[in-house]
């Protein structure tokens, strides 16, 4: 008993002489404000704090935002998404418990016959076979009842690094919920500008063949004033025909934007509704608001993942290291034990035991050791990531910020273009009705106006889709339903 009692002493003493083992995280540390970005791109950005939460509503477009809010509630890689989150919450109260006291109980009945010979009994020992006196192997039942409670003191925190370490994972894991969000909501605007753009693109198709079937009626006229001939006819047919050829891959290329639209949403194409979308009914925002780099790093959810992998990374180091020092257990039990089940309770068939154990490892031929050095170059490892993803994400954000200016400049070029061959369509028609000129110059001019149209919807639908790249490269977590409090919620 005294060696019992000193047992425990010594291990309350270690519980206040240890502390936990391996480093603690130091989250990385934040560039300075104005670094990160190379250019600022033109007026239209404005550095700050970055896009608000519902930032596509900047579009102006009910169909997208009633689009976003669909596919937000019903794809399935995000409901799969959300499950994990799930899963991992689940899993930091699991990991928690392992810390508290464990306490169960147990109950057990049994019939058993005891054979007496391997006990040194034997028959011999107390006379002949047939004697007076004969020993036999008895029967009887036995009923226990009974409860036990142990408690690991985590002398050096291995549990609570472990913990700590499963907090990192499903704050990474949230991080990445965040992300898919984010991403699903990214492509559905994009999908839609594009879908937007396709549909311009087919009506301004259908009005460049307005203008070629006016050329032919033109030059079947002529022909059949006799000032014409055969020739211009057939020339102004020839641009028809290869104008007509342009709308196939078009009405192709519309139908794939809408199943993949459908899929983004949850749906099935034929489940999709109407969509009519065009850039003139969207609005492009007037600024456009972009987190500073400090800010950023504290809102994009990629390098909030990056940096709760780092943390999980750290402390696996402290698992680890905690493994290779003693792990002490206290604990104690009582039981009930009776031959009949009515006498159980009583105070007689009272048993209890009071114990405490320490295992320490002495040789496992390096491999916690290893394992230790197995960790710390994960965290070397999750480290780097971690400077590659606020890097990439910089230089993303600087790429598109460039481009903001050039895709001004393009489209003040392309608009400048545009009206200057329709006018030049306009009056070489006119000269080839009075008989200045003759098809060709016509049908040069058709040409250049088709290039110059074509240039122009796609400068804005470039335009448009840059502005909301720009807005998901800065744009924070999804916030929407409360995921970000999903791993604080479990936290012990």
């Amino acid at each position: 008993m005294i060696a019992h009692k000193s047992l425990l002493l010594l291990s309350l003493a270690l519980v206040a002489g240890c502390k936990t083992a391996g480093p603690d995280f130091v989250a990385p540390t934040p560039p300075p404000p104005q670094a990160g970005y190379a250019s600022q791109g033109s007026g239209r950005a404005a550095l700050g704090d970055g896009p608000e939460a519902r930032w596509w509503t900047a579009f102006g477009s009910p169909e997208l935002d009633a689009l976003i809010t669909a596919a937000l509630a019903h794809n399935h890689n995000l409901a799969a998404s959300m499950a994990t989150l799930e899963r991992s919450r689940e899993h930091i109260r699991a990991v928690a418990g392992r810390s508290k006291p464990q306490v169960n109980v147990s109950g057990r009945a049994e019939y058993e016959q005891i054979n007496l010979n391997s006990f040194g009994f034997s028959p011999d020992a107390f006379g002949a076979t047939g004697s007076t006196f004969t020993i036999t192997n008895p029967h009887f039942g036995l009923f226990s009842l009974g409860a036990g409670v142990s408690y690991d003191l985590d002398l050096f925190g291995k549990l609570r690094r472990g913990l700590e370490q499963s907090v990192a994972e499903a704050e990474a894991q949230q991080r990445q919920t965040e992300a898919a969000h984010l991403l699903i909501a990214g492509r559905v605007t994009q999908q839609v500008i594009a879908i937007a753009a396709l549909n311009d693109r087919i009506r301004t198709e259908r009005a460049l063949l307005a203008e070629d079937d006016r050329n032919v009626d033109l030059t079947q006229a002529r022909q059949r004033g006799g000032v014409g001939t055969m020739v211009e006819v057939l020339s102004a047919q020839g641009q028809q025909a290869a104008d007509n050829a342009n709308l196939p891959p078009l009405e192709q290329q519309l139908a794939e934007g809408r199943a993949m639209l459908a899929i983004l949403i949850g749906l099935s194409p034929a489940e999709l509704g109407p969509t009519d979308f065009s850039l003139d009914r969207m609005t492009l925002p007037g600024i456009v608001p972009v987190a500073l780099p400090s800010a950023l790093v504290h809102k994009r959810p990629d390098i909030l993942e990056a940096e709760a992998r780092l943390h999980s990374a750290t402390a696996a180091i402290g698992v680890a290291t905690a493994s290779l020092y003693p792990d002490v257990t206290l604990g104690a039990s009582l039981t009930q034990s009776a031959s009949k089940p009515w006498n159980i309770f009583n105070g007689g068939t009272s048993g209890w035991d009071l114990f405490s154990g320490i295992t320490a490892p002495i040789f496992n031929g390096g491999r916690l050791k290893a394992q230790k050095r197995e960790a710390e170059a994960a965290a070397r490892a999750s480290a780097e990531t971690y400077q590659q993803v606020v890097l990439e994400a910089f230089g993303q954000v600087s790429n598109l910020l460039s481009t903001m200016g050039t895709d001004l400049d393009s489209l003040a070029a392309q608009s400048r273009s545009a009206e200057i061959a329709e006018r030049s369509l306009y009056l070489s028609r006119r000269s080839f009705q009075v008989g200045n000129s003759g098809i060709l110059q016509v049908l040069d001019a058709s040409r250049a106006n088709q290039k110059a149209q074509l240039a122009l919807l796609e400068a804005r639908n470039r335009q448009y889709l840059n502005v909301a790249r720009l807005v998901v490269a800065t744009a924070g977590g999804w916030t929407g339903s409360g995921a970000t409090q999903e791993v604080a919620a479990a936290k012990p």
